[in-house]
């Protein structure tokens, strides 16, 4: 699904701004990333940084931080989570974040009270779908994906 030429994947969670997409592992881990509506409007990304394995970090502060040329600034926590590994191709080539950034994840963490209870102030689905969408037309924002 699209807008805009914003890619679009509804079994992904997002924050309520659409900076970022939240997916559940097997193993209970969450998978965080950019969406495309982020990496669009940072630009060329040119470092990524992730706090180190093992680091606590609760619901609002940050996971990683993101640098580009004209933006610098923080990945979003939603929920209290303890960060297992930083994207080692993302950190090498942070551009990964510009051309695939869905493919392209930033963080990989656990979240202390549990997956379902940190999924719940995210939305997925149908709602994600409809509130991407209204983002997209609302701040005019049209993607492109690719090296910059």
């Amino acid at each position: 699904m699209e807008c805009n030429g914003c890619e679009f994947r509804p079994e992904l969670y997002y924050d309520k701004e659409y900076q970022i997409w939240v997916r559940r592992e097997e193993n209970g881990a969450l998978t965080i990333g950019m969406t495309d509506i982020s990496q669009t409007i940072a630009g060329k990304i040119l470092h990524a940084r992730v706090r180190r394995p093992g680091t606590r970090r609760p619901s609002g502060k940050p996971v990683a931080t993101i640098e580009s040329g004209k933006w610098a600034g923080p990945i979003p926590n939603f929920f209290d989570c303890v960060i297992e590994e930083g994207n080692i191709a993302v950190l090498e080539d942070p551009n990964l974040l510009n051309i695939e950034p869905y493919e392209a994840w930033v963080a990989r963490v656990r979240a202390v009270d549990g997956p379902e209870r940190a999924l719940s102030v995210l939305v997925t689905g149908e709602a994600a779908a409809q509130g991407y969408a209204e983002r997209c037309r609302r701040d005019d924002i049209h993607c492109s994906r690719g090296a910059r």
